[in-house]
């Protein structure tokens, strides 16, 4: 095990493994913890009671964080020429389509969301295996997949982001960055918290929300209060 540094230590201690914080006290005390050069991520990591074996019991939604990600989104626009105008104007990184299902093909994947069109899925369901297990593959449940590509850029790049529970029925999201103030970690942090609630299965029985964790890169994790009101 490797050893813990001096500030890894100092971190540790304000961080009381016993208590249980409110959503406000976490998102201050993310910040005390948090001593990378980098200007860190601050991730949530929601273990919810339900089994996502099942299909109605799979919970998957979209959020836009009040005040981002924090996080430079690079959009690849897949579309035909007459609604490359429109993703531009929206801030799109990557815009085309041929050239870029060529590129995926041949191994590139060097983009954080692909927006499409209803027309252009066909041709993305041979790139499956390369976008699927990469979470690249737009969906129209995500509002990825749409003939609005301007809005659908525009949300993205506004800090819309999609979640969904992972097989062991943990949701992870990263909700703001460590340059963020406390109360705007804790604004993007409830609107997700608040999200997720309303998407609780009608099947999943017992106690929905079972734990909480917030933690910023490298550091420790803070355990939240599940009753958010």
């Amino acid at each position: 095990m490797a050893k813990l540094t001096k500030k890894q230590k100092e971190a540790r201690a304000k961080v009381d493994p016993k208590n249980i914080y409110t959503l406000k006290e976490a998102s201050a005390l993310v910040k005390e913890i948090t001593n990378t050069k980098f200007d860190a991520s601050i991730d949530l990591a929601i273990r919810l009671g339900v089994d996502p074996k099942k299909a109605n019991q799979m919970v998957r939604g979209v959020v836009t964080l009040p005040h981002g990600t924090g996080k430079d989104v690079r959009v690849l626009a897949l579309v035909t020429p007459d609604k490359e105008a429109e993703a531009k104007e929206a801030g799109a990184d990557y815009i085309g389509l041929d050239e870029y299902l060529q590129k995926i093909k041949d191994g590139w994947t060097d983009i954080d969301v692909i927006v499409t069109m209803p027309s252009v899925m066909g041709k993305l369901g041979p790139l499956g295996r390369v976008l699927g297990p990469r979470g690249l593959m737009p969906n129209p449940k995500t509002g990825t997949v749409t003939m609005d590509i301007k809005k659908a850029v525009s949300d993205v790049k506004g800090g819309k982001i999609d979640f969904k529970v992972d097989k062991t029925g943990i949701v992870h999201a990263a909700i703001g960055k460590a340059s963020f103030t406390a109360d705007k970690i804790y604004e993007n942090a409830d609107e997700l918290l608040k999200t997720i609630n309303k998407l609780k299965p009608s099947t999943a029985k017992g106690v929905y929300v079972k734990s909480v964790f917030m933690s910023s890169t490298m550091s420790p994790s803070i355990s939240i209060d599940t009753k958010l009101g």
